[in-house]
């Protein structure tokens, strides 16, 4: 990684911070953990943001200065390394207390609102992990970790309960935010290498992690609404098939709109302006 004095000087930043959360009283790998999930997730999303330059050009680094056709199998190893800056500069965030604060200030304090787009909290984290602009985005992702942190942090502050099934340990990383393995991530790619010509060759171009979360959304809600159809009748019954056909309707669509996005996205990540495979300069 000496290519990657970003990733070594993290690698020294991150005792200090693991210090930092035993005197939190938190556990460090629990605090690590959540914050790997927030950027992995940010990872998965990074595709198609067209500020992104740091890790596409930290991507080709890591494969030896260029991921090439490759691109899709570096996503998947690579990623824990390059997004590692990120995640020691998230899990320092999130064990400041006056990051819990400007969330407590988002929330409306005493006077509960609905979390700003525009929020301190997360204008903040962008600034911290080197992107000014990511605020609103990271804002706007409302099933994901950070925002069930923000979430646990302002119930905390209120002596508020947390939703059924839950608590309000800020640390707990819920099983449907835990990111893809790099295992998972590459048996699916290995059994898409060895079964060609599906019809859906958009998935070529989807990372492994973004195909595995729409089919697993998509498989979900096929097997509730298949549920539902098996166990009533009359007008609901009809309402279930009916539901069945928008829903194979729908999957076309999303298949659609993903090849499409996909191979614009997946370009920015190939080449760089003027066909350079890394940024002018490097």
């Amino acid at each position: 990684m000496r290519c990657l004095p970003e990733v070594v000087a993290a690698r020294l930043r991150w005792a200090g911070v693991a210090r930092r959360a035993v005197r939190a009283g938190a556990e460090p790998e629990r605090v690590f953990a959540l914050a790997h999930a927030v950027v992995a997730r940010w990872w998965e999303q990074a595709l198609h943001w067209e500020r992104e330059k740091v890790w596409p050009w930290r991507l080709h680094q890591v494969a030896g200065g260029d991921a090439g056709g490759d691109l899709e199998w570096w996503r998947i190893v690579g990623r824990d390394a390059v997004v590692f800056p990120e995640v020691v500069a998230v899990t320092d965030a999130l064990l400041d207390p006056g990051m819990a604060q400007l969330v407590w200030v988002d929330s409306g304090a005493g006077q509960p609102q609905v979390l700003p787009v525009d929020g301190l909290f997360c204008r903040r984290l962008g600034e911290r992990v080197g992107r000014g602009w990511l605020g609103p985005l990271a804002a706007a992702d409302h099933g994901g970790p950070l925002i069930a942190w923000m979430g646990s942090v302002i119930r905390l502050r209120r002596g508020a309960g947390g939703p059924p099934g839950y608590d309000n340990d800020p640390w707990w990383l819920r099983r449907e935010h835990q990111p893809v393995t790099m295992a998972g991530q590459l048996r699916v790619l290995g059994k898409e290498k060895k079964a060609p010509g599906s019809g859906t060759m958009w998935r070529a171009v989807v990372p492994a992690e973004q195909r595995m979360r729409i089919g697993s959304l998509i498989g979900s809600a096929e097997e509730q609404l298949l549920q539902l159809r098996g166990v009533q009748s009359g007008p609901t019954a009809e309402v279930a098939r009916q539901l069945l056909q928008g829903l194979g309707r729908s999957a076309g669509l999303v298949e659609a709109a993903w090849k499409r996005t996909a191979v614009a996205a997946g370009c920015r990540w190939r080449r760089w302006p003027g066909g350079r495979i890394c940024p002018p300069g490097h």
